[in-house]
């Protein structure tokens, strides 16, 4: 069963994601601020984050350049979630480091096509 930190500050969307995801057979952790993102990143080793931009006490930019500056899980896939959709957004999470964006609202079927693409055997 693939582990997933879903870093999310909204009860709401946190809520609906985890059990969503969880119905979908994956082990969910969850942090509900930027830096608690980064210590669970680094004690829990997890197959893939799924990480909000917008986040109290480290943002999500900053906690995705700490997860991918740290070499014990800097090869963690980080897929950034955020409401804001414009190409400049994208390109700002894709240069922190984030490995693929997706927005919100979350459409599940096209944001678990993306998880599963990063935790692909091989």
């Amino acid at each position: 069963m693939a582990k997933i930190l879903l870093v999310e500050d909204n009860e709401m969307n946190r809520d609906m994601l985890s059990r969503r995801l969880t119905r979908n057979g994956f082990e969910v952790i969850v942090a509900v601020n930027g830096q608690e993102g980064v210590d669970l990143a680094v004690a829990q080793k997890p197959d893939l984050i799924l990480m909000d931009m917008s986040l109290p006490v480290l943002d999500g930019w900053e906690a995705t350049r700490q997860v991918k500056g740290n070499a014990e899980t800097a090869a963690i896939p980080v897929i950034a979630l955020t409401a804001h959709a414009m190409a400049q957004d994208r390109e700002e999470a894709m240069a922190a480091g984030c490995d693929d964006f997706d927005t919100k609202p979350v459409e599940m079927p096209r944001l678990l096509s993306k998880i599963n693409a990063f935790l692909a055997p091989g």
